[in-house]
C-alpha cells in the first residue's frame, strides 16, 4: 500500500515532528538520507519507522541494499508528491526514518573534559559542534534550553551521525548545573574576548569549557561564577571566530594537553 493523502495520520505525524515542542513531547525525531540512516543502523539507534518514496529507490542498488537492512523495521511507502510534502531537503534521496531520542538527563561527572553550550543559535554551528565533540570522543554535552535544538532536522543532518553517539543534556538552570560541576571539583572555563588568559596556558584536566552565543558570548551570570575566562589569541585584525570554529580549536587544544 502506498500513502497518497496528506490527511493520512502517519503523514501528519511526520509533519508534526518538525516542531521542537512535539519532538520533546514524544521523544522522537526525523533523520533523512541514506548515510545518516546507515549510521543509525550501525549505532543501533531505535528506529521506529522508515518512510520511503515509492519508486524513487528502485534504480539504485545501494539504496536497495539499505532497504534490505531495514527489512525488520516498519517500512511505509508514500507517493513522490507526499514525500516532497514531508521532506526537509531540497533534493531528497527518497528515504527518511523516525528515531527515538537517545539523550539522558544524567551527567557523567567522571569525565575529564566537559562542553557547555550557552545559547548557541545557529543550527549549522550546533551540528558542527556536535560532530567536533564526537571527533574527540566526548560522549556528552550540556546545553541550555535557549540553544538551537540538537534534534532539528538541519542540525541532525550536519552532525553526520554524531547525534547517535553524543548524549545531549538539555538543562533549565545552567547556574545550578555549574554549581554541581564545581562540587565535583570541575573547573569552569568560560570563553570571553575581554580576558587576557590564552587557551594555550590552561590546565584542562577536570574542566568544563563554556561556549557562548554567537553575538553576545557567554552570559554575564555564567562569567561571574566561572573559575577562569579564556580566549583564543589572534594576531590578525579579526576580533572573533565563528562559534563552531572556536569550539574546535579549543577542544583540540584541550585534548592535546590531557
Amino acid at each position: 500500500m502506498v500513502i497518497t493523502s496528506k490527511d493520512n495520520e502517519i503523514v501528519k505525524y511526520v509533519r508534526k515532528l518538525k516542531d521542537k515542542k512535539f519532538r520533546d513531547e514524544v521523544g522522537e525525531f526525523v533523520i533523512e538520507g541514506i548515510r545518516i540512516i546507515e549510521e543509525a543502523i550501525v549505532e543501533k539507534a531505535k528506529i521506529k519507522m522508515v518512510i520511503v518514496c515509492d519508486g524513487c529507490l528502485n534504480s539504485d542498488p545501494i539504496r536497495s541494499d539499505l532497504l534490505y537492512k531495514l527489512a525488520k523495521e516498519k517500512v511505509i511507502y508514500v507517493s513522490e508528491k507526499i514525500f516532497k510534502y514531508i521532506t526537509d531537503v531540497t533534493s531528497p534521496q527518497g528515504i527518511l526514518a523516525i528515531v527515538e531520542k537517545n539523550n539522558s538527563s544524567k551527567i557523567d561527572f567522571s569525565q575529564d573534559l566537559f562542553l557547555i553550550l550557552d545559547n548557541i543559535q545557529d543550527p549549522g554551528n550546533m551540528g558542527t559542534i556536535l560532530r567536533t565533540a564526537d571527533s574527540i570522543a566526548l560522549t556528552q554535552i550540556i546545553v541550555t534550553k535557549g540553544n538551537a535544538d540538537c534534534f532539528n532536522p538541519k542540525v541532525v543532518r550536519s552532525t553526520m551521525g554524531a547525534i547517535f553517539r553524543v548524549n545531549v543534556i538539555e538543562v533549565d538552570d545552567l547556574i545550578k548545573v555549574i554549581k554541581e560541576l564545581k562540587k565535583h571539583k570541575i573547573q569552569i572555563l568560560a570563553t570571553d574576548l575581554q580576558t587576557e588568559h590564552s587557551i594555550y596556558d590552561v590546565d584542562y584536566k577536570k574542566s568544563a569549557i563554556v561556549i557562548g552565543n554567537e553575538g553576545n558570548g557567554v552570559s554575564e551570570s555564567i562569567l561571574k561564577i566561572s573559575d577562569k575566562k579564556i580566549k583564543i589569541p589572534m594576531k590578525g585584525k579579526t576580533e572573533s571566530l565563528n562559534a563552531a570554529v572556536a569550539t574546535g580549536i579549543i577542544l583540540y587544544n584541550a585534548i592535546r594537553k590531557l
